[in-house]
């Protein structure tokens, strides 16, 4: 049997993966910058540009329904959800970030498939430019790193 320990990251191979990503395009140049992020890492980690499907819906809310619509098609090793919610004055930032990391949450563990996470939830614009670069590629090394290991206990 395999140690669950495959290996560092560094030798993640994303080469025959196939992977979606959705982004939500409320507070679209923070979400297209996160995007544009995670696509250049999953490149530099061997996956082929036609191997990676992409979605945009509204906003933080929709990613959990459109990741279960492409979950249930099984057609990808893994999927992203790319989003960036901002505090306002109200309840409204509990509410879309709760309800969102539940739903992305649920969809892998409903259907088996790694979704890495890369809505973020921050105070303020500026914490959302500061962290896009970092979480879009985190989620590109997250979703080869997490299909590798579960194609791995098959």
């Amino acid at each position: 049997m395999k140690d669950a320990d495959q290996g560092s990251p560094a030798d993640l191979d994303g080469s025959g993966l196939r992977i979606a990503i959705v982004r939500a395009r409320f507070n679209d140049e923070l979400t297209r910058a996160l995007e544009a992020a995670c696509l250049a890492e999953l490149a530099a980690l061997g996956v082929q540009p036609d191997a990676v499907q992409r979605l945009a819906v509204p906003g933080a809310l929709e990613v959990p329904v459109a990741l279960k619509a492409l979950a249930a098609r099984g057609a990808h090793d893994a999927l992203i959800a790319i989003g960036c919610i901002i505090r306002g004055e109200t309840y409204h930032f509990e509410l879309v970030a709760n309800e969102s990391g539940a739903g992305v949450s649920r969809v892998s563990l409903d259907h088996a498939v790694p979704v890495a996470n890369a809505i973020l939830t921050v105070e303020n614009e500026a914490q959302g430019w500061a962290r896009a670069e970092t979480k879009g590629r985190d989620a590109a090394r997250v979703a080869v790193e997490m299909a590798r290991l579960l194609d791995g206990l098959s």
